[in-house]
């Protein structure tokens, strides 16, 4: 699993875990559908950081809770 699929898959389960729909988590976090949509598909390769906050602002998290998962430990190298 590379970064940018982590990121995506955290977000899902983030969002399962508290009953909240994806278009929830966007109008939580102040941020178009779109965008958190991109997050999880291949149109983002690389998330940035400032969306993550928001994300992580609406669901009333922290950075550190955020990537305080097992999923970020064992990532595929990025450079090839």
């Amino acid at each position: 699993m590379n970064a940018k699929q982590a990121v995506a898959q955290r977000i899902e389960d983030l969002c399962k875990t508290r009953g909240i729909a994806i278009n929830a988590l966007a109008n939580l976090a102040g941020i178009p559908p779109s965008t958190v949509y991109s997050l999880l598909n291949s149109k983002s390769l690389n998330p940035g950081v400032v969306t993550i906050k928001q994300l992580c602002d609406g669901l009333d998290i922290t950075l550190r809770e955020f990537f305080d998962s097992d999923l970020f430990d064992d990532l595929e190298q990025e450079i090839k």
